[in-house]
């Protein structure tokens, strides 16, 4: 298995990752919203529709 960050062997200590560096990077992906799971709600896609895209949004 290699890690889906740096493509490294990984280490059981940290495993999926090879290292605590990969992990924590992941995590700070997760975080700031680089990794998102699209929500399948109706009223979301209304919102996201009827939102103009000139006006910055603001993280939850």
């Amino acid at each position: 298995m290699t890690c889906p960050i740096c493509q490294e062997k990984t280490v059981s200590k940290y495993r999926p990752f090879c290292s605590k560096r990969c992990a924590d990077l992941d995590l700070a992906k997760w975080l700031n919203g680089s990794y998102a799971v699209p929500s399948q709600r109706e009223e979301d896609i209304e919102d996201t529709i009827s939102e103009p895209e000139d006006i910055p949004r603001r993280p939850h």
